[in-house]
């Protein structure tokens, strides 16, 4: 016995035998502080709550700009025509605008309306102001001008604004009034597209925060088969509402 204890090393008791002897020195790269693994599972956490990344508002910003600009001119030519119209119908009731192209495709049966000065005065009114407005947002982008989200947030609005009116006034021409205005059909044709554009870039950038941006990413990637959509819907809607005046034609 007094052998087996020699030559297990003198000095140590009896009862650490078994105990492993750890060298302080010995650094254990492969042990993670439990301090740390709290501080990654609130950095995860924080991470799926804030949403997914938004998109670099520089993305795309041109494009929308450019569109802008020839919306603006568009719906600007439409409105500014419509208003000259209505002034030579109030001074003349016997003028016949231009567009004026058969019992249906009619702008003067829609101008001699109430639903045509729906706040008391020319509908096509608002149309000028707020398609110059329009131009000379996308002219300012286009030059680089940088704005903040509120007032992406007042573009989003307008533009909303902008499509529930067209829509109100087309179910006005078509279902109420019973006549299609070709310049009125040009501004629903500008004001759609507008809407789409500009939702899609604020809400995939984060304009309205993350929860968004998948939406907005999506109606990017989808925004001509959603337009195409939209216009099928319209001509379909016409085609049924006047289908005896179009057999005429035939």
């Amino acid at each position: 016995m007094a052998t087996t204890h020699a030559a297990r090393g003198a000095g140590q008791p009896d009862g650490d035998l078994d105990t492993p002897v750890i060298d302080p020195r010995v650094v254990r790269h492969d042990v993670v502080p439990v301090g740390a693994l709290d501080d990654d599972l609130d950095d995860d956490l924080d991470e799926e709550l804030a949403g997914p990344p938004v998109d670099d508002p520089s993305d795309g910003v041109r494009r929308l700009a450019g569109w802008l600009v020839v919306a603006g001119a568009l719906g600007l030519a439409a409105a500014f025509t419509l208003t000259v119209d209505k002034i030579r119908l109030l001074t003349d009731p016997a003028f016949q605008p231009s567009c004026n192209l058969s019992p249906i495709v009619n702008c003067g049966n829609v101008m001699r309306t109430d639903q045509a000065v729906v706040f008391g005065f020319p509908n096509s009114l608002i149309g000028v102001g707020a398609f110059a407005v329009l131009a000379a947002i996308g002219a300012a982008l286009l030059a680089g001008a940088r704005v903040r989200p509120w007032f992406w947030a007042g573009l989003e609005a307008g533009t909303l604004f902008g499509l529930v009116f067209v829509h109100w006034l087309a179910f006005q021409s078509m279902f109420r009034i019973g006549s299609l205005c070709p310049w009125c059909m040009v501004v629903w044709a500008v004001v759609i597209p507008t809407f789409v554009s500009v939702t899609a870039y604020t809400t995939r950038t984060g304009q309205f925060g993350t929860r968004l941006v998948p939406v907005g990413r999506w109606l990017r990637a989808h925004q001509v088969e959603v337009l195409l959509v939209w216009a099928l819907v319209f001509v379909a809607t016409a085609g049924v509402r006047f289908w005896d005046y179009w057999q005429t034609l035939v």
